[in-house]
C-alpha cells in the first residue's frame, strides 16, 4: 500500500524537493529490501581521484532500458536488465511523481562506515535539469544538501525506511548533496535513485500512464 497523501514540498534557492516519508508500507519495504539485497549483482566501483583509482565506500549496481548507459567520475556502469520488482517500484514512483524514468542506480550502504561524498547528479546524459527520485529501504540514514555558492544555505533530512525523495527543478545546478558516514549505525540501507538518461529517450514520447510528465530535451 502506498501513502501518496502525506508528502512535503520543500522549496530551496534554485531547486525543489518533494518528500514522502512513508511512501511504502513497512511490509512492502522489507520484502523489496530482501529481494534486492539477495538478487542484485552488487559491485564496488572505483573512481579516479587526483589521478589514482579509489574504491568507493559502498556497493552499487545500474539497471536500465537498452541504451540507458551511465558514467560518473570516470566510472562506466554495466547496465543490468530490469528486475521485475524494480519495474513495479518504478511504475509506482512514476505515478506518484509524474515523471518517467528509464534507469536506476542502486547503492548498498553496509553500515554507517559506508557513505557518498558531496556531489550533484548533473552528468550530461541526464539532461539540462535532471530529475532524480530516491527510494530508501532499510536503516535510516542522514541526507545533507549545501548550496554551491552560499555556504550558509544548507538542508538536512533523515531518510527513513520506505521513503521517497524527489529532486527536481534546477537543484542539481545549484546544490550538492551527500550521505555522510555515521558512527554507531550498524544496519544496512539500499537506496534506489531513478533517473532518465535523455540520450536513450525519444523526446516527446511519454508513457501514457504517467500523468503530468515534463519533458526536458
Amino acid at each position: 500500500m502506498l501513502d501518496l497523501e502525506n508528502d512535503t514540498r520543500i522549496v530551496l534557492r534554485g531547486g525543489k524537493l518533494r518528500f514522502w516519508p512513508h511512501f511504502l508500507s513497512a511490509q512492502d519495504s522489507a520484502q523489496l529490501f530482501a529481494c534486492l539485497r539477495a538478487q542484485t549483482p552488487w559491485e564496488r566501483s572505483e573512481i579516479r581521484i587526483a589521478g589514482r583509482q579509489v574504491a568507493i565506500p559502498r556497493l552499487n549496481a545500474w539497471y536500465g532500458d537498452p541504451g540507458a548507459d551511465y558514467s560518473y567520475s570516470g566510472v562506466h556502469l554495466t547496465t543490468t536488465v530490469w528486475h521485475q520488482d524494480l519495474l513495479d517500484l518504478k511504475s509506482k514512483v512514476e505515478a506518484a511523481t509524474g515523471f518517467a524514468f528509464n534507469s536506476a542506480l542502486l547503492n548498498l550502504y553496509r553500515s554507517g562506515a559506508d557513505s557518498v561524498d558531496w556531489h550533484s547528479d548533473d552528468e550530461p546524459e541526464l539532461g539540462s535539469n535532471p530529475v532524480v527520485a530516491s527510494v530508501s529501504l532499510g536503516t535510516v540514514r542522514r541526507f545533507e544538501l549545501k548550496h554551491r555558492t552560499i555556504p550558509a544555505s544548507t538542508h538536512r533530512l533523515d531518510l527513513p525506511d520506505g521513503s521517497l525523495l524527489l529532486m527536481a527543478g534546477a537543484l542539481q545546478h545549484h546544490w550538492l548533496h551527500r550521505v555522510p558516514k555515521q558512527r554507531g549505525v550498524t544496519g544496512e540501507r539500499i537506496n534506489i535513485t531513478f533517473r532518465r538518461v535523455v540520450s536513450a529517450v525519444a523526446c516527446g514520447r511519454v508513457p501514457p500512464h504517467v500523468a503530468g510528465h515534463q519533458e526536458e530535451c
